[in-house]
């Protein structure tokens, strides 16, 4: 049965460096099995947040709390039930996948089943394998391994496929897909709004030190993203006036095309039923769905300001 209880609390969060704000009293919820997703641009206090909650940081005020547990009286408690992949995980040049995951798991004094770490991350058949041979989607996903070595309740997942190839990116959203299916409350950071899109069930934005939205992926864009864009190409030039006349607004895009904001795909439909029965020309059409990036570049236009102390926002 699913655990009702939330997995991480943030209260009133605010970290300072001097007078540099890097997190501006924020306040969010991670539920008990959920991925969370947690975005923002370089700089915004994303990667403060999560150190605060992972007892790398302590807090200027605020309180923060994991599983149950305020993360300044019960530091070692709490680094006991979680597991963090930081960006960039490394390990020893010349000693294999298993022998790793052998080292870390004698470092945590665990007695992890390494055989269904390696199942788990699908590297049973690199179990072999040196660590400096490996590719770099290899290297995350035994990064993710060594995470979980204590059976952790809790993953945080640094920018976890930040320099993947595409098929890479995809093998490590497998393996995330599986920590979900297994129970695992997923807390993760990254710039990809695909990534966002796909996995997370709650996302939260950070601009500035502050919370500018959180939400499921979905009614983020309904509620955020700007309408749906047609983008007619190489049309006759009356249509231009025709989809005015149908109460759109037509705007010039460059070589004869024309993008045009609709709300639903029925307006799509209509535009170009009107465009046929009229017998007008048009070289082409493309339709664009409001996206998870749409809103992130929507509410974090601003610069930010808060960098300087943040390791990797």
């Amino acid at each position: 049965m699913p655990n009702s209880e939330p997995a991480i609390v943030v209260d009133k969060l605010c970290k300072h460096y001097g007078a540099l704000r890097a997190v501006d009293d924020i306040s969010f919820t991670v539920k008990s099995g959920e991925v969370f997703a947690f975005l923002g641009p370089n700089g915004a206090g994303k990667s403060t947040t999560a150190e605060v909650i992972e007892t790398i940081r302590v807090p200027t005020s605020g309180t923060v709390t994991v599983l149950g547990m305020d993360v300044r009286k019960h530091k070692a408690e709490v680094v006991r039930r979680i597991g963090v992949l930081p960006q960039n995980f490394s390990s020893f040049d010349r000693i294999t996948v298993r022998e790793t995951l052998q080292y870390y798991a004698r470092v945590f004094g665990s007695r992890a089943d390494i055989d269904a770490l390696m199942d788990l991350t699908d590297l049973r058949d690199k179990s072999a394998a040196r660590f400096n041979t490996l590719s770099g989607g290899l290297k995350q996903r035994l990064g993710i391994a060594v995470a979980l070595i204590s059976d952790p309740e809790i993953i945080f997942l640094d920018e976890p496929t930040t320099g993947l190839d595409p098929h890479a990116r995809r093998q490590v959203w497998e393996v995330l897909k599986g920590l979900k299916g297994r129970g695992k409350t997923v807390f993760l950071t990254t710039h990809y709004m695909e990534e966002a899109e796909l996995l997370a069930d709650t996302v939260a934005i950070i601009s500035n030190g502050r919370i500018v939205a959180i939400d499921s992926p979905s009614r983020l864009t309904e509620g955020d993203a700007e309408h749906m864009r047609l983008t007619l190409k190489s049309i006759d030039a009356a249509a231009v006036e025709l989809i005015r006349n149908l109460g759109f607004c037509p705007i010039p895009n460059g070589d004869d095309n024309i993008c045009v904001p609709v709300k639903t795909p029925d307006d799509v439909r209509r535009i170009l039923e009107e465009i046929q029965r009229r017998g007008l020309e048009l070289g082409g059409l493309d339709v664009r769905k409001p996206n998870l990036e749409e809103v992130f570049l929507k509410l974090t236009a601003e610069p930010t300001s808060a960098g300087a102390e943040d390791r990797a926002a």
